[in-house]
């Protein structure tokens, strides 16, 4: 009788060890899979990783970034990286220091009047492009209040 009840007992011992060796997530995958009950079947499924979602951006701000994304991408076809690169960090640093950027874009602005196009309708492509930029920061400065700030 001594034997048995050492015996049932070395059994759940070693039972128990290789359930822990296993690992709490191998074994309850291992019971769901023996019987999972439909109710409970969320219980053993992974969750769902949650869609983060960015700030909801102010009307004006995007109105900006929309109007340096276009500039950026006329100019970089157009053969001038550096400057849309300029203007492409500066819409980026936007969305972190809103008004870090707007300064960066309005600095960047003031650079692009040494731009020069070789044919008129690309000149006033550019220009159109530029003041759309020049409008759209003019008004978001104006929104936040930033001052001082000087009309170029």
């Amino acid at each position: 009788m001594l034997d048995a009840v050492v015996a049932v007992i070395v059994v759940l011992l070693v039972g128990t060890g290789l359930l822990v060796m296993l690992g709490p997530r191998n074994v309850a995958r291992r019971i769901a899979s023996l019987r999972r009950p439909n109710k409970i079947a969320a219980l053993f499924e992974p969750r769902r990783p949650r869609e983060v979602v960015p700030p909801a951006l102010n009307p004006k701000t995007q109105r900006v970034l929309v109007a340096a994304a276009r500039l950026a991408n006329w100019l970089r076809t157009h053969g001038h990286e550096e400057v849309a690169r300029e203007i492409r960090n500066a819409a980026a640093r936007m969305t972190g220091n809103e008004p870090a950027g707007l300064y960066a874009l309005q600095t960047t602005l003031r650079r692009i009047r040494v731009v020069n196009v070789s044919d008129s309708p690309s000149q006033e492509r550019l220009k159109a492009l530029v003041s759309e930029l020049r409008t759209a920061v003019q008004d978001r400065f104006e929104q936040l209040e930033l001052l001082p700030f000087r009309r170029s």
